[in-house]
């Protein structure tokens, strides 16, 4: 039964956080009170997510690393340079702002990339290393981005910044790894299973907490709020691109690409408000919430892209072999 409800929850996740959003908004003044327990829920969700994952996968990959180091070009200095320059055309005045865009390209990948990689069959090993990997550099890699990209304008402070990633991310991680490694990944059967809905409904939680926070900047829909939308839109669609054509230009094989289109275009958006609130100005997280929104939508039309680009690739071989 709760396979069935995980199934259900992942097939209607593009619903499930614009739904989250918007409870957030309308239940604003219940909800915010209850700030302080995301962190907690978030690494539990994170803990949830890597029971999947162990040493071995990252061992086998590092064989072949090229197209690891290749990925995490594209999450980390590529989509930050182009949110940034992005940000400083549309936004010039606005420090915020392109805070929040910056913040949503820097943070790891997202676990639920992985979920995408399987049902459009792609290489799960190669999945889970990059997220793994990007995930444990999680606390350089962000407050450092952050200082380097927006640091100027925007005070940053660093080292509770790395904690909390350690707490949310790094530290969740690593025990669910262990745990896998000692059960021979046979937690991710007899517990894995049982708490991946709960951890879908603890995402929808954690979205609906932060959005009531940020309430305020995202009720009254204006020719800004819009802009900002509108280009949180094009920079989120730009990492899938990006990562589709380096994929074709590097004739990477299908398997190879659809990890690479996922892990490039997703974020963990959740931990990227997180550090926004906690952080930063309420404004800046209202980039980062409103990318909730479009996450999961441009993964189901990237993997649409992806089903087309291989169908047109396996017609001419069906048709030279029928003749």
């Amino acid at each position: 039964m709760l396979e069935k409800i995980n199934r259900q929850l992942e097939r209607f996740m593009p619903i499930i956080t614009p739904i989250s959003v918007l409870l957030g908004m309308l239940l604003t003044h219940e909800l915010k009170n209850f700030l302080f327990l995301v962190p907690w829920i978030f690494a539990f969700m994170t803990f949830s997510g890597s029971l999947g994952s162990n040493f071995t996968h990252l061992r086998n990959t590092l064989f072949r690393p090229a197209p690891i180091f290749i990925g995490l070009a594209i999450l980390h200095v590529v989509m930050p340079l182009w949110a940034w320059a992005v940000g400083h055309i549309a936004f010039s005045t606005d420090p915020y702002t392109i805070t929040g865009l910056v913040l949503a390209m820097v943070i790891p990948c997202g676990i639920t990339s992985s979920m995408w990689i399987s049902i459009y069959k792609g290489n799960s090993t190669l999945g889970l290393s990059i997220i793994l990997i990007d995930t444990l550099l999680s606390p350089l890699v962000v407050p450092y981005s952050l200082s380097l990209f927006v640091g100027e304008s925007v005070a940053i402070e660093e080292w509770p910044m790395v904690r909390d990633l350690l707490i949310m991310i790094v530290i969740p991680s690593i025990v669910g790894m262990i745990l896998n490694h000692l059960t021979k990944g046979n937690i991710k059967i007899t517990l894995g299973k049982r708490i991946a809905p709960v951890s879908k409904v603890c995402m929808a939680v954690v979205v609906a907490i932060n959005a009531s926070v940020a309430a305020p900047y995202l009720k009254h829909v204006d020719k800004k709020l819009m802009w900002i939308g509108l280009i949180v839109f094009f920079i989120a669609a730009s990492g899938y691109l990006v990562s589709f054509l380096v994929s074709i230009m590097l004739k990477y094989d299908r398997e190879t690409m659809v990890s690479m289109v996922f892990c490039g275009g997703m974020r963990n958006i959740s931990a990227g408000s997180v550090i926004a609130l906690t952080y930063f100005a309420p404004m800046t997280a209202v980039p980062v919430i409103i990318g909730m929104l479009f996450q999961q939508i441009l993964a189901s039309i990237y993997g649409f892209v992806l089903s087309k680009h291989f169908g047109r690739q396996s017609r001419p071989h069906k048709e030279s072999t029928s003749a």
